[in-house]
């Protein structure tokens, strides 16, 4: 800690001898004007200095403004991401359902999203997260807090189905539940209507530090349901 003051220290300090000596070369530019007796000639330099001064203190204090904007962005994200790191798939089953919503919209800010807002509320559509990914795709999360016993009925995603593009516009539709499987019918809902189903071994997957954009390709599978295979 201090090393970063004194370094800091140095640079203030360099910077105001900087400034020091292009205030004192203007002075004695003007000042051998003025002795000259040419005020025609000292004017404009002084306009021209103050004006290049007037620049670059404008420059230096949008400059330190971007860096402090910066610094303080890092240090949230980097807050986010360790909050949503703190959790095991038993504290997120604790979680409420209210709870469980933040934690999936802390999970999408770990894994660069922008602009996430967490919306659950009655009359939301289905929409309980919204943000945008990393490539700038709009994201919209349904969010289902269910025991790992139960299924996601093909009644849930219908309705998901039904708001998630036609009324939200979302480029990646994300159905997250806390249980363990989608009923058959509602993952070939899932599958035809695009919709990404992360059910409970992917959601721990994601919790456990897997990529979101890496489990989207995963939609549906992974939950050691048997599938069908295509006659040959």
């Amino acid at each position: 800690m201090v090393v970063r003051r004194r370094r800091r220290g140095g640079r203030s300090r360099k910077r105001a001898r900087t400034q020091a000596k292009t205030w004192g070369g203007a002075a004695a530019v003007i000042a051998g004007l003025w002795v000259a007796g040419n005020w025609a000639a000292v004017w404009p330099v002084l306009v021209a200095v103050l004006a290049v001064s007037a620049a670059g203190a404008a420059g230096w204090g949008l400059w330190r403004a971007h860096r402090l904007a910066v610094a303080r962005d890092r240090r949230w994200r980097a807050e986010e991401a360790a909050r949503a790191r703190e959790l095991s798939m038993a504290e997120v089953d604790a979680l409420s359902w209210q709870d469980f919503e933040r934690y999936v919209a802390d999970l999408c800010r770990r894994d660069g999203c922008t602009q996430v807002v967490v919306s659950g509320r009655s009359g939301d559509l289905g929409a309980d997260v919204v943000g945008c990914l990393p490539d700038g795709r709009k994201l919209v999360v349904q969010c289902k807090k269910y025991a790992p016993h139960r299924s996601v009925s093909s009644q849930d995603m219908q309705k998901f189905v039904g708001t998630a593009r036609p009324e939200h516009h979302a480029d990646v539709a994300l159905f997250v539940t806390t249980c363990r499987t989608f009923t058959k019918a509602a993952l070939g809902l899932a599958v035809r209507q695009d919709i990404v189903a992360l059910h409970r071994d992917l959601l721990g997957s994601w919790v456990s530090g897997a990529h979101l954009e890496t489990l989207i390709p995963l939609s549906g599978r992974g939950d050691g349901v048997p599938k069908r295979r295509s006659p040959a």
